[in-house]
């Protein structure tokens, strides 16, 4: 049997390491003088904070299994009860709150949890809406209580116990992460204690990131990665939810005052930081390394951001990979800058890189059936386009509570004793039995088998719901999402592949291809959103305008089908990182707008 994995150690061996070295750092407000206070702890002190709120969660009833939500702002409250809620063996449930009202209640009605954890306001609505979470009855209030009862925040460290962290097993459920429902709606992945671990290892390896370096995280989820790792986190003043708004002069101030070796953002967010160093001249030379993700990164944000970085070897680097497996694979600006753009400029897609060590990638035939084990397709050889699936340490394998969704995007792994079982019903049961054993005799690659000896999930397949390529040198391009596919008389549009195109224009921001109509008849239309300052303001310069990008697209194969241009003043983004595009809400705003093909 594997050892027992608790991805709480880690803090537990970064605090044991370096007991005085900063782990959290927040800042608390500028002084008159106009330069941030900052607020620090140790890792000594949250891997003690941690433990006295895990004594306090178990006091409270908190055991093995228990399901809470922790709705707390990305501080280090919010870091240490997810380390304390780690070590007690409970199952965290993350819901992001800009996905909307109406999707975070569904949510957790279908995640039934056993309580929340959360800031007042959350508190008072999850009072007033009780009926429909009829098993919470746990509940811990960060900051005042009112009416609703539980347990406060305090209240959990005035709990002087002794505790004992869970021994829990690599397979057992650490959190229940949603999507952020760019593409259908949000669905909650199921993440394993192993399956965090493996995370940790491969980022830390991959990127070289050591002990003692100090990042800024723009996603919560990275702070988490930090404290795993001894890196400690600056916590950014700005607000998560929504990054294409940052403030760049909080993030230059913040990495001169910390001489931050590592930053991540989604593109939104180095869209604005490039920009903001462009036009004030600013640089970064302690930054060792930048890591944006959430989609593709624009040419001219790597162009603008490898200005920035001045520091020898500095480079960003964009992670592919999705909430139900992270990481795939990883590219640096300058490769994509020398060699991948120009590719891009032609309608090649986005290179995505090379895959992590550990991480099987296999392309096999598009399709929107369900394949019960990779001996039922193929796989496609370089340059041919199919569906992007993975296999790794970190893919998880299923869907919480929705067995048609985890058979949809599942594949057993038939080089390994698994299987998945459709019941007469046509939903999937869970994996078999078999699945939670991995053997040395299978014939997956040596790195893989190595790797599934600890972590069962190696021997599944997640289907990544994206289109793409291999080329000759083994490098994964990105073509767009399986769901975005444009289907029409003369054959299929990939989304990535046409918009690229287009957005070379030079007063185009950035572009979305929709289809109008019934598939395999759907007319193609580019919707753009114009660079600053460039939206026509008459008929007459938008006809010219789309004139020369209908001039652009007939110039290429790809996208000489395309006759039809819409312009739009801003794209509606998805609320995680602000840079998935909503082409379902746009194919409607299209629709609206266009007289059909007779």
């Amino acid at each position: 049997m594997p050892p027992p994995v608790n991805i709480a150690t880690r803090l537990q061996e970064a605090a044991h390491c370096s007991p005085e070295g900063p782990a959290v750092v927040q800042p608390r407000g500028r002084g008159k003088d106009g330069a941030y206070r900052y607020d620090v702890w140790t890792f000594r002190e949250l891997d003690e904070l941690s433990d006295r709120l895990a004594a306090g969660l178990v006091g409270m009833g908190v055991t093995p299994g228990t399901r809470l939500v922790l709705f707390v702002p990305f501080s280090r409250e919010f870091l240490a009860l997810t380390f304390a809620l780690f070590k007690v063996g409970a199952t965290i449930v993350l819901i992001d709150p800009g996905m909307g009202r109406a999707n975070i209640f569904r949510c957790l009605e279908e995640v039934q949890p056993d309580g929340f954890v959360a800031v007042p306001l959350v508190q008072a609505v999850r009072f007033f809406k009780r009926r429909l979470f009829r098993n919470a009855r746990l509940h811990v209030t960060v900051g005042r209580r009112w009416f609703w009862g539980g347990r406060t925040y305090r209240q959990l460290l005035a709990d002087r116990r002794p505790f004992e962290m869970v021994p829990t097993e690599p397979t057992d459920a650490a959190a229940v992460i949603y999507t952020s429902g760019s593409t259908g709606p949000p669905k909650g992945v199921v993440y394993e204690h192993g399956m965090f671990d493996a995370q940790v290892e491969m980022i830390r390896d991959h990127y070289g990131i050591e002990a003692g370096e100090t990042d800024l995280p723009g996603f919560p989820l990275f702070g988490l990665f930090n404290a795993a790792m001894g890196v400690t986190s600056v916590i950014p003043d700005m607000d998560p939810t929504r990054p294409a708004d940052v403030d760049p002069r909080n993030i230059v101030q913040h990495i001169r005052d910390w001489n931050v070796t590592q930053a991540f953002g989604s593109p939104a967010f180095w869209n604005r930081v490039g920009r903001h160093c462009d036009e004030q001249g600013s640089t970064f030379p302690t930054l060792k390394r930048a890591l944006s993700a959430g989609g593709p990164v624009p040419q001219h944000v790597l162009e603008r951001m490898s200005r920035a970085l001045t520091r020898e070897g500095a480079e960003l680097y964009t992670p592919y990979g999705a909430t139900e497996c992270l990481p795939v694979a990883s590219i640096g600006s300058r490769e994509v800058l020398q060699e991948t753009a120009a590719r891009t400029r032609q309608g090649a897609g986005t290179c995505v890189g090379r895959p992590f060590a550990g991480v099987d990638v296999r392309i096999i035939p598009i399709s929107d059936e369900p394949i019960r084990s990779m001996g039922d397709t193929t796989a496609l050889g370089p340059g041919e386009i199919g569906e992007i699936t993975v296999r790794s340490r970190s893919a998880t394998r299923e869907y919480d509570r929705r067995p048609d969704a985890t058979r949809l995007a599942k594949i057993a792994d038939d080089t390994a004793n698994v299987s998945f079982d459709v019941s007469s019903n046509g939903t999937a049961d869970s994996i078999s039995d078999a699945a939670l054993v991995s053997t040395e005799s299978s014939t997956a690659s040596s790195s893989t088998a190595a790797a599934s000896r600890h972590v069962p999930n190696a021997s599944v397949w997640h289907r990544m719901g994206d289109v793409g390529y291999f080329d000759e040198a083994g490098r994964l391009w990105f073509c767009g999402r399986k769901a975005h596919i444009v289907e029409t008389e003369n054959g299929s549009l990939f989304s990535v592949r046409c918009e690229g195109i287009f957005n070379e224009h030079p007063r185009v921001y950035r572009s979305a291809l929709v289809g109008l109509g019934e598939k395999p008849q759907q007319r193609p239309v580019i919707i753009v959103e114009p660079e600053k300052g460039a939206m026509p303001s008459s008929p007459a310069e938008g006809s010219a305008f789309r004139d020369e990008i209908l001039e652009r697209g007939a110039a290429s194969e790809l996208t000489r089908p395309i006759r039809d241009v819409l312009f739009h003043p801003s794209l509606p983004v998805d609320t995680r990182h602000n840079v998935k595009i909503d082409r379902e809400w746009l194919a409607a705003w299209a629709a609206d707008r266009l007289t059909p093909s007779p």
